[in-house]
């Protein structure tokens, strides 16, 4: 099994003509779309998403299953209008990200988002402490790190690279271009005591699964395996945690940013169990902002892929 792993890994690798024809398609897409304003590309976005759910039944099944475990006490049709929405939501961010950079400025920015509860944690990254700032895969979770790019914040997010290098690199210009920075997500614990030395912040999507050697916390009520890593820099550090969200209102290109949580370290000196304490904290943040509005999560996504070594000898 391990050989074929390699294998495959080796013919995914060597393809740089496919890969730039790939690349060389979504310039020329982007080239038509772009003749078009950004309402009318997310009203394509919302049909392309409402196909999406019709057709990709595997996501579909499994988004409907999330849904129904999260919220037992929602009947049939609320799963099955919140789950449609959502990938509505996934294909319209995509058009945000293309759109972002061509539309948002410093000067204007203001007719793009409204922000909620944001002066502490601005104050904490003004004052050069740094913090570390958190979303989940709801919302439009790319476009904050792009807005305290564009004010001149020092922010670093950690992102997983495509693997077609051609879309990677525009991809990485348009995250870049207000000052954001962007690393490897396999590099980013070796970077770590540099960036911290810079007093800077770090950006993390914290929703993903982490494994059978993640460290698993409540999250809609079941075990979820969450990675250690935010909770171990945060208290080898001292730096607070910053739970956030990026939530579009209504159909526009238009966001309502909002911190909902920040984590202060004197929070978790005196308990028994630190680490798993900030990441329960952090995690059980992210679950209240869903609840607002379930629709915005990224429901087909496999959050609770693995299991606790207690429901593994279970099922032995």
């Amino acid at each position: 099994m391990t050989e074929i792993r390699k294998n495959r890994k080796k013919k995914r690798k060597a393809r740089p003509v496919r890969d730039w024809l790939a690349y060389a398609a979504l310039r020329v897409l982007l080239f038509v779309l772009y003749r078009f304003s950004v309402n009318a590309n997310l009203r394509l976005a919302r049909f392309l998403g409402r196909l999406m759910w019709k057709h990709y039944q595997r996501g579909r099944e499994r988004a409907l299953e999330n849904l129904r475990r999260s919220f037992p006490e929602k009947d049939e049709q609320w799963c099955i209008e919140t789950g449609r929405r959502s990938f509505e939501q996934i294909v319209m961010m995509v058009v945000d990200i293309f759109f972002t950079s061509r539309l948002i400025n410093r000067d204007n920015c203001h007719k793009f988002a409204n922000y909620k509860n944001l002066e502490h944690s601005k104050w904490i990254m003004q004052g050069g402490q740094g913090l570390l700032l958190l979303t989940a895969h709801y919302g439009n979770f790319e476009i904050m790190g792009y807005m305290l790019g564009l004010f001149g914040f020092n922010l670093y997010s950690i992102a997983r690279p495509l693997d077609n290098k051609y879309m990677n690199n525009y991809l990485l210009s348009l995250r870049k271009h207000t000052g954001q920075k962007i690393i490897d997500k396999k590099g980013a614990t070796d970077k770590m005591d540099d960036i911290i030395k810079e007093h800077a912040s770090v950006g993390f999507i914290a929703d993903q699964d982490a494994g059978k050697k993640g460290v698993f916390v409540d999250f809609f009520g079941k075990k979820a395996s969450t990675y250690k890593s935010i909770a171990l820099l945060a208290m080898h550090y001292d730096m607070p945690v910053a739970i956030a969200s990026a939530k579009r209102v209504g159909n526009k290109f238009f966001f309502e940013i909002e911190i909902h949580r920040i984590i202060f370290p004197e929070e978790w000196k005196d308990k028994d169990d630190p680490l798993t304490w900030i990441t329960q904290e952090y995690v059980r943040e992210t679950e209240n902002f869903i609840r607002q509005d379930p629709s915005h999560y990224w429901w087909l996504h496999r959050r609770w892929k693995h299991r606790p070594k207690e429901e593994r000898r279970k099922n032995v």
